[in-house]
């Protein structure tokens, strides 16, 4: 069995394909057509955009409630589990020892201490808390407040919006190297 098959690509905008077949069955004929336009449409191709393997995390507004010096705790209430990792942008690598501090309201939709707490991201960058599901206020969907601190890192503020009749939420924050 005999087969050539010929492919160039000029430098213009214009794609030109030169194909001959001889003694190639109908099966493989098909399958060489369409590896040839895979190859005319780009596909298969490496992007040229890459995406970053772990992009920062969006800032978010800190709002006017925010209070420094919150205290760690296991929990600000019950029935909506937190959870996640803390990693650095970029490498992905986690972020022993970051501290995460989350602050929303009760479930009176206002804010107060009982609703603030912390905790440090364990040797594996994880950090896990309990609290009772935010309402949402004044137009606002439910929604938690974060700012998360790691050393030589810059200092992250953002919020996370559980869904309705969500009972967990795993949510890793990216930072960006200071």
């Amino acid at each position: 069995m005999r087969f050539r098959l010929g492919y160039s690509l000029t430098m213009s905008s214009r794609t030109t394909l030169h194909c001959s077949f001889s003694g190639v069955s109908v099966m493989k004929y098909t399958f060489y057509i369409i590896v040839l336009i895979a190859l005319f449409l780009g596909l298969g191709q490496p992007s040229i955009t890459a995406q970053t393997p772990c992009p920062p995390t969006a800032p978010d507004a800190e709002g006017p409630f925010y209070k420094p010096d919150v205290p760690i705790r296991e929990n600000t209430g019950s029935g909506l589990m937190v959870s996640g990792e803390v990693k650095s942008a970029g490498s992905c690598t986690v972020i022993s020892g970051a501290r995460v501090e989350w602050w929303q309201t009760n479930p009176q939709g206002r804010y107060d201490d009982e609703h603030r707490g912390a905790k440090l991201t364990s040797s594996d960058g994880l950090y896990q808390f309990e609290t009772d599901f935010p309402p949402g206020y004044f137009g606002r969907p439910p929604h938690i407040h974060f700012k998360i601190f790691a050393s030589g890192h810059r200092t992250l503020t953002t919020q996370v919006y559980p869904r309705s009749g969500q009972s967990t939420i795993t949510f890793d924050f990216i930072l960006e190297k200071e």
